[in-house]
């Protein structure tokens, strides 16, 4: 795995008007190499295309299709998330006034000392702070 993938990339794929040739090349990366994301992602990809299908951004078989197509991806789910939610997680959150679901995504690039995929601006921020290699923009 080559880096900690951030759902607003992965959901970045899924809308043409959304794609810039950097997360486009962060594409490119997790095809070849795989990427890790903290047990939520699922969740977080999932929310997001249904609530743009909610907007009516896309249809059912749209949403359906996009997930088939992350799903082709090695995107590996990484089994220590919970482990530091209550420690780790939580003091990232608080330290970078985060949500804890952002939070995990920087904990685990962190622990795992891999590149960050988001574009998420308060997450960057605090990424960059941490001195931390960030992909995506």
């Amino acid at each position: 795995m080559t880096l900690v993938l951030d759902c607003s990339v992965a959901l970045s794929w899924c809308f043409e008007d959304e794609r810039t040739p950097a997360t486009t090349a962060v594409l490119d990366r997790v095809a070849e190499q795989g990427a890790v994301v903290p047990a939520i992602w699922r969740l977080e990809v999932a929310s997001g295309l249904q609530n743009a299908l909610r907007r009516g951004r896309i249809d059912a078989g749209y949403r359906d299709a996009s997930i088939s197509d992350l799903a082709m991806l090695d995107v590996v789910t990484d089994p220590e998330t919970d482990a530091h939610a209550w420690a780790t997680t939580l003091q990232l959150s608080e330290r970078f006034r985060l949500t804890a679901y952002d939070a995990a995504y920087l904990e685990l690039a962190r622990r795992r000392s891999l590149p960050l995929a988001s574009l998420d601006q308060q997450l960057r921020v605090a990424a960059r702070t941490l001195g931390m290699t960030l992909l995506g923009r």
